[in-house]
């Protein structure tokens, strides 16, 4: 502790986490249940371009699962060398140099910011109109919920970041596994159970369909690498955290894999049903859960059990609203302690250990996006949803803006890959990770382009802005060394 003191870089609390613990945090960002309900359709084909794998949904999960794993690899080979807050600007840093690391930092760190802002506009009104609108009862107004939740999360990580992890653990799992239950029952009632899921021949377009499907896929897998941020407060970092990135991928796909083909299979491979505008906009899964009355044979549940659907999908909401925080608050604080950005932002709760400099400025930016959702509607309006609904538009923008700024960063890392491990001993492993998660990064950063319509066509024009000035703060704001190198715990 002497040492960290001379130095004069600040420090987060214990390294008290496990596996358990760090595992949770990545599959907490990824947020499956909320991704198999509403980003699996697009894999299919319900997205602005009209392309996607079809009837091999499942298909293309997997494939995409395979260039998102080859970046995990690389994440983990890293891990086992830097075991800082804040480590995805750290591994660009070692492949591209301090520069580009440090403007990776600001674009990637910017996104996961925006990512909690994103949650905390969509779950007040989830709760107000979906959960609590069915019954009439309006105790308080959308905004109100989001502000709670905000609140909320910000008591939880002030308290300690073990608290945050244990939380999302339990929603995830919770809500995860319900759903598990409820694909499994999908899979031995429906009729039509077949192995053409999984034949890239049945995509309508073919190969293409299913590598459009695959641009799509990546995206439910963002957040998986989310667990390297809390190296620093891990007790066994070089076992814990490429153990958590990996396995967090291979749990999540089988996850995806079955939630993909319970709702192909569930829609009866009409896959003209699955993808309409009708069951896309009320969320398939909810589609799927209703009763014969009101979804007619693709129904497979009743009024009861779409609206305990509801409750389970907005517990995922909450552990996807805890992993952002969490990983933004590390990153922003890491980035503060290396003075890239103001020095009061690494401020520690010389109590808890917390980054409480941080904590302040990620949440104080979501309450600044939820007060935009509720007092003005035409920012980022989506032209076919209602005024009213305002904080849904929003939230389906910046979220668009989070994903692409993360992608924008996994392909710099896998790009730095070739040189930063250029001492790994497996060069061809380094070679082929490099290239594969290049290849999907650039696909997810093509998918975020190609026929998006307004208003999220923006998107990436607002991301390469962010990049342009964070190029320029960068340049301008020297910054000192890196914890990483600085502090020895933090390195192998």
């Amino acid at each position: 502790m002497a040492e960290t003191r001379q130095a004069g870089y600040e420090r987060l609390g214990e390294k008290r986490l496990t596996l358990v613990d760090v595992i949770a945090q990545s599959v907490g960002f990824i947020a499956p249940v909320f991704s198999a309900a509403f980003l699996i359709p697009l894999i299919a084909g319900a997205g602005a371009a009209g392309r996607g794998a079809g009837v091999a949904t499942p298909f293309a999960v997997i494939l995409a699962a395979v260039g998102v794993y080859a970046l995990g690899w690389i994440v983990a080979e890293y891990a086992k060398r830097v075991h800082a807050a804040g480590s995805l600007y750290d591994y660009v840093t070692m492949g591209l140099g301090g520069y580009t690391g440090g403007v990776a930092g600001w674009v990637y760190y910017g996104g996961t910011t925006i990512l909690t802002s994103a949650v905390a506009t969509l779950i007040g009104g989830f709760v107000h109109d979906v959960l609590l609108g069915e019954y009439g009862w309006e105790p308080l107004p959308g905004w109100a919920w989001s502000v709670i939740f905000v609140v909320a999360v910000f008591l939880v990580l002030y308290l300690g970041v073990k608290i945050s992890t244990r939380a999302q653990l339990t929603l995830a799992l919770v809500s995860a596994a319900a759903l598990f239950v409820f694909f499994v029952s999908i899979v031995f009632q429906t009729e039509t159970n077949s192995l053409k899921a999984f034949n890239p021949g049945e995509a309508a377009d073919g190969l293409p369909g299913v590598l459009f499907g695959v641009v799509y896929g990546v995206l439910i897998f963002v957040g998986f690498e989310t667990a390297a941020n809390l190296a620093e407060e891990t007790a066994e970092p070089k076992r814990a955290i490429p153990r958590a990135v990996l396995l967090s991928v291979v749990i999540v796909t089988a996850y995806y894999v079955l939630a993909a083909y319970a709702q192909v299979a569930g829609f009866n491979f009409d896959i003209r049903t699955f993808t309409s505008p009708e069951v896309f906009g009320a969320g398939p899964i909810l589609v799927l859960g209703s009763g014969e009355a009101d979804a007619g044979p693709f129904g497979y549940g009743s009024t009861v059990i779409r609206q305990v659907l509801e409750v389970f999908i907005l517990l995922d909401i909450m552990a996807v609203g805890l992993g952002t925080a969490t990983a933004s608050t590390r990153g922003v604080f890491a980035l503060a302690r290396d003075r890239r950005i103001p020095s009061p932002l690494a401020a520690v709760s010389p109590s808890r250990g917390s980054p409480v400099g941080a904590l302040v400025f990620v949440e104080s930016i979501s309450l600044l996006m939820v007060g935009l959702s509720y007092w003005t509607r035409t920012l980022f309006q989506l032209p076919e949803t209602p005024p009213e609904l305002h904080y849904f538009s929003l939230f389906v923008w910046l979220s668009t803006f989070g994903g692409f700024a993360l992608l924008l960063v996994y392909a710099l890392m896998a790009i730095g890959a070739f040189r930063g491990l250029a001492d790994h001993p497996n060069r061809a492993g380094v070679i082929v990770a490099g290239l594969l998660g290049l290849a999907v990064a650039g696909g997810g950063i093509y998918g975020g382009i190609y026929k998006v319509p307004s208003p999220a066509n923006l998107v990436w024009v607002y991301c390469l802005l962010w990049l342009a000035l964070g190029m320029i703060v960068t340049l301008v704001v020297k910054g000192r060394a890196p914890a990483s190198e600085v502090l020895v715990d933090l390195r192998e």
